[in-house]
């Protein structure tokens, strides 16, 4: 598996749980807080589109992991 699918299983993963914390009809909800998270990663998928800078890319591939197709 490579960075960028690892990335996105790890933002869709991020922002399906803390909507499930935020959102007051879940049953998991705790805060209203747990969305300022959800915009969070929704902003840094955003700015890396723009600027191919994203944190989690650069962890992973100082862990050994490739980017693009493997």
């Amino acid at each position: 598996m490579n960075a960028e699918r690892i990335t996105h299983i790890v933002a869709g993963t991020f922002i399906l749980l803390s909507l499930s914390l935020g959102v007051e009809g879940s049953p998991l909800f705790v805060s209203k807080n747990f969305l300022w998270f959800t915009a969070f990663v929704g902003l840094n998928l955003f700015q890396s589109s723009f600027t191919s800078f994203c944190p989690l890319i650069r962890i992973l591939n100082k862990c050994g992991i490739k980017d693009g197709a493997c």
